[in-house]
């Protein structure tokens, strides 16, 4: 059986958008919509399996807070360039994506014949009750519009992409053959931007962040059309997905072995670095960062920054200051998530060496990141913190552990040291909410663990 692994840029783009909506509600906002309307298309899109709608990433990125030119939104547009590019060039990606644009189109006609419609009979209508309904009805159908538009702009730019890479291979034969295996470039185009109109409805009458849009027996429209199938061919489902936050981070031979470690594996004894040694090694990677950057060598780019954090983990705050001086935050983040599937030891050595440094938020994102991974090989990042005296983040891992986990994970954690973990995390459970920590001691008592 052939077994298709994706891509780095596809992996890397769905734990960024996991880790967006982690901070989400899942029954609120445009996640609320789209996570009633469609579970199983955001799951695949979470999943890798198919690529988000640059207009739905937006929308997330707005229930979240974020502004459209903000860093996080820039970030979001580079790793999603970079997936989308990834995901084209699989096999029968260039017919995929000229149906795709085909029933967005259709979908496009359909809500622009549809808001003509309405508006004719919003315009004839007298009674204040049905004129608001129309008005409401209206403002979706527009939002449809605008989003089916700007998904057909978007996959006819990644379509003639895809053209113009088949025309270079098919003029270069002597490249052809390693076409499959290049890189996707770091500056890869910006997605097509979704139109104003699409972030929000546009009547005013309409919410700007829908909270409880009713429910529709056959949901259509261009929010909930990211696969191939039409809308209409789509059974409704009731339950909302699953928080996307339970799933091990992405782990292998580029992480050093993440997915080998042991769970007691212990930090590092890696001697402190030399402040000015330091410095000179972030000035070098930087530099050669920068240069591969400029020849959209974005694979080796990576490979650099994987490369960082195979090193004294004591020269990476030198590193950051360094990559944010030369307006390269971007990197940082890519350097945090891969060091969030480090092994338990070499993780916990990182988050200590970011804490003690005053880079408290690096250390907080890097943990939060990090409890995707097995409960098991948490466990020992967490007991690696606390052997260095890194209580504080010991506490902070737990913490964002139990806010985004299921309390049966909770339990399982606990289960690999009852003694030590049982306290630690009913102290992070109170600390999120007393519901959390009433729903984590049901499940310790259902564990036996409860009197631990």
């Amino acid at each position: 059986m052939t077994v298709y692994q994706l891509p780095v840029d596809v992996m890397a783009f769905a734990h960024w958008l996991t880790e967006l909506a982690s901070r989400l509600r899942p029954d609120a906002g445009w996640y609320g919509v789209f996570a009633d309307r469609d579970p199983e298309g955001l799951r695949a899109c979470f999943d890798g399996t198919e690529i988000l709608p640059w207009d739905v990433v937006e929308s997330l990125l707005q229930d979240a807070g974020e502004p459209a030119d903000g860093p996080l939104a820039a970030r979001a547009g580079t790793l999603y360039a970079a997936a989308a590019t990834a995901h084209d060039r699989r096999p029968g990606g260039a017919a995929a994506l000229a149906e795709r644009r085909g029933l967005m189109e259709r979908e496009r006609r359909y809500a622009e014949s549809r808001a003509r419609e309405l508006g004719e009979r919003l315009r004839a209508t007298a009674g204040a009750a049905e004129a608001a309904a129309l008005e409401n009805d209206l403002a979706w159908i527009r939002d449809d519009q605008a989003r089916a538009a700007a998904r057909v702009a978007e996959l006819t730019a990644r379509l003639a992409r895809l053209e113009e890479a088949a025309e270079a291979v098919r003029a270069a034969p002597e490249r052809a053959a390693g076409w499959a295996k290049a890189p996707a470039p770091a500056k890869a185009p910006a997605p097509a931007q979704a139109p104003a109109s699409a972030q929000a409805p546009a009547s005013a009458s309409a919410p700007a962040r829908p909270a409880a849009r009713p429910a529709k027996a056959r949901p259509r429209g261009a929010r909930y059309a990211w696969l191939e199938e039409s809308a209409e061919e789509r059974t409704p489902a009731v339950a909302v997905p699953e928080l996307p936050t339970g799933g091990a981070a992405p782990r292998g031979a580029r992480f050093g072995g993440g997915g080998e470690a042991s769970a007691a594996a212990p930090a590092p004894d890696v001697a402190a670095a030399d402040p000015g040694e330091a410095a000179r090694a972030a000035a070098n990677a930087v530099y050669a960062l920068q240069r591969l950057r400029a020849q959209s060598r974005s694979g080796e780019a990576h490979a650099l920054l994987c490369e960082a954090l195979n090193g004294p983990p004591d020269r990476l705050p030198a590193l950051a200051a360094e990559l944010h001086r030369a307006g390269l935050g971007a990197d940082w983040s890519t350097l945090l998530w891969e060091a969030a599937s480090l092994p338990p030891g070499r993780l916990a050595a990182v988050a200590g060496v970011l804490a003690d440094a005053g880079r408290a938020a690096d250390c907080d994102q890097l943990l939060r990141q990090g409890v995707a991974r097995p409960v098991e090989e948490l466990a020992g990042a967490c007991a690696a913190l606390h052997a260095e005296d890194h209580h504080r983040e010991a506490h902070a891992l737990l913490t964002a552990f139990v806010r985004v986990r299921a309390p049966e994970d909770a339990a399982r954690l606990a289960g690999a040291d009852p003694r030590g973990l049982v306290p630690q995390l009913l102290d992070a459970a109170r600390a999120v909410s007393v519901a959390r920590e009433r729903d984590l001691l049901h499940a310790l008592r259902v564990a036996g663990l409860a009197g631990a």
